[in-house]
Formats: structure tokens, sequence, C-alpha cells
């Protein structure tokens, strides 16, 4: 998909708004807001869908009880977040209001979307909204979420969103507009189609003190976007008509373009999850695994760490540790290190009735 076609194709539009687009003077500002509903309103009649992802909860609290956001504890994050919630999202329902739409409030945490079932469920969820006319507006729950299941930044989130509801293109707003090779570039990078070892190391560094990432937790969402064959945009939410500008393909910010392939669904969830333990295979499995399209059988597996349950997700590594694959596995941490590097044949005399053939099933599994 070029630039000039993303008008055309890209139909269903994930639309991230970090914390420092939306704020003022340490508060949310309704003048901001507007401006984003304006624009996203414009879409919508233009027959776009559009989610958005929000930042700002935690500001919206700290703004309001005047508290600085330095050295807070988690509890009081999560209080800040629970007073910035209501306000946020009341002055989104407010802007969409004047424009004619409804919007309606969904908080999701990584843990939601690592159980299939209440992954489904959102995604039913938010498919409902849109079908009713309603605009999704979506953020991480910072009440109750702990860093177990913490998605972490808002960039990450909304890359998680874009797999929950199979949209067409990402685009991330902030006081950021691309991705630039070096500081001395006139302007941004124009196409990125692959994440190396360099762009990871020239995006470190933090956001705004609004904010919870900085480039290098963008460049980690174009990562899982473009390993879903997606589309992601990079740019500054400051400038005006922004959305209006990138739908009608004009040269603005960092397009992340992924190849044009079909990933089953089951696939893309497993590939955005976060593995709960390691594997490390010999040469043979490896070969087994990427050229021979196999699946991963207990005889393979010559290391295991980690505690995981069946069902979970874990990654697969090959002798130097190169993660090569992940998937559903289907033994316990402990039962996997009594059984690695044993025949099928044997699992049964060793483990009893209750055994499968294959640690990992092909269709439970995504190589990286």
């Amino acid at each position: 998909m070029k630039r000039s076609e993303l008008a055309r194709l890209a139909k269903r539009i994930v639309v991230k708004i970090g914390s420092s687009s939306i704020t003022e003077n340490d508060k949310i500002s309704s003048e901001k807001i507007f401006k984003f509903a304006s624009e996203i309103s414009s879409l919508k009649k233009s027959g776009y869908e559009v989610i958005l992802v929000t930042s700002g909860a935690i500001s919206s609290g700290a703004g309001l009880l005047d508290i600085k956001r330095g050295k807070l504890t988690i509890p009081e994050k999560q209080a800040l977040a629970a007073v910035g919630q209501t306000l946020l999202m009341n002055e989104y329902r407010e802007c969409f209001a004047k424009l004619g739409y409804t919007v309606g409030q969904v908080l999701l945490t990584e843990d939601d979307m690592r159980h299939r079932r209440r992954f489904l469920n959102a995604r039913n969820a938010t498919n409902a909204l849109l079908n009713m006319g309603v605009i999704p507006v979506i953020n991480e729950n910072d009440t109750v979420v702990v860093s177990e299941i913490k998605f972490g930044d808002n960039d990450s989130l909304s890359a998680h969103v874009y797999n929950l509801i199979e949209a067409d293109l990402l685009i991330l707003l902030s006081d950021i507009d691309g991705f630039y090779n070096n500081l001395s570039d006139p302007e941004p990078v124009y196409e990125i189609d692959r994440i190396t070892d360099e762009i990871i190391s020239r995006a470190g560094g933090t956001g705004s003190s609004h904010g919870t990432g900085g480039m290098i937790t963008k460049i980690k969402a174009a990562e899982m976007i473009i390993k879903l064959g997606g589309k992601m945009i990079i740019a500054d939410g400051n400038i005006t008509g922004i959305l209006t500008r990138i739908m009608k393909g004009e040269k603005v910010g960092t397009l992340f373009a992924g190849e044009n392939v079909k990933v089953p669904g089951r696939k893309k969830w497993i590939s955005m999850r976060k593995p709960k333990g390691t594997v490390t295979i010999d040469d043979g499995a490896v070969k087994a695994l990427i050229n021979g399209k196999k699946s991963l059988l207990a005889s393979g597996i010559i290391d295991v760490t980690g505690r995981f349950d069946m069902g979970d997700i874990i990654e697969i590594v090959d002798p130097a540790f190169v993660s090569i694959a992940k998937g559903i596995v289907n033994y316990k941490s402990e039962e996997l290190k009594i059984i690695m590097g044993k025949r099928t044949s044997e699992i049964k005399h060793i483990l009893g009735s209750e055994y499968f053939d294959e640690v990992i099933n092909r269709d439970d599994m995504v190589i990286m």
C-alpha cells in the first residue's frame, strides 16, 4: 500500500493520541481535544471507521488535583488515573457530541489480550460499537493495572488494538514528526519496511514529562505492525489537519510498511503475545521448523527456562539464543523439563496416558 493508496485501501483506522498532544500547561486542553475530534469526525463523514487510543488519564488527574507526576508511587498513579479517566472521557464525550457523534469507553490490560476468549470478547464489543456508529475511545486500565498485566505504554497498546480490530492503518500522533536517521536531517525518513538493530539503537530515549514512551516505544510498535504485514505512520499531532493530510497521501511523518501478507487471525494473536517462558532447540529442530514447516517435538529441545502452564505462549530460540518462533505449548514447564530430548514414543511411559505427540503444533506456532 503506497501513501497515494491510503484513502482507497485503508478503511479502518486506529488513531493514537499522545498525552503531549492534548495537554496545555500541565492540564488537559479542551481546545486540543476538540481539534482532534473535528478531524476524526471529518474522516467519519468520508466513510472511514476510526478507533481512538488515547493517553492522558494520569495527566488529567494530576492536573485536576494539582499534583506533580514526578516520583509518584504506583497506587498514587492508579488513583490519579481513576480521577483523570472520568475527566478525560467527559472531554471527549462533550467534544464529539458537538459534532454529532457518540463515544464509548473501552479499558484494556495486556491480560485481556493474553487470553484468547477475552481477546475475542473485546473484539466483538469494539466491532459492535463501530456497527452502532459509536467511536471507541480506548485506554489502558491504569487504575487496576500492575507490571505483570501492563502494556507499558500506549504505543504498544495501539499496536495491540490494531491487531484486535483488524485495522488497515495505525497512526501514532505525538509531538514527534517522524523517525530521523540523524538529528541533522532536515526531514524524517519517508518510509521504512524493516526494523533493524541500527534503527532500534537510534530510537533510544524517553518521551515528554506527560508520556511513558518516546521514539523507542513507537519503533517497537512499528516492529509488531510490520510483522503482521500492516501499515503504521508516526506524525506530529500539532500539525493542523494532520489526519486529513495523511489520508490524502501527503508526505508527512514516517510510514512503516510491512509486506502485504495474509496472516491467520490466530497466528496474529500468538505473534503479539508476551511469552511466559523459553525453550532452546537444537540445529536439527531449527531446520525442521523453518525449512520443513514441522511441529516442535520434545526430542529437539535442549533447555527449558521460565515457568508456564499448558496453553501459555512460549518463545523458541536456537542454540545461539536467537528467537525463531513463538507458539502455544501443550505441556507445563515442569513436564517439559522431564521429557525434553526424549522421543515421542518414550513420553507416554514417562508421563502416563496424558500426553501430546507435539510440544507445539505447527498450527499454533508463528515463525519469527
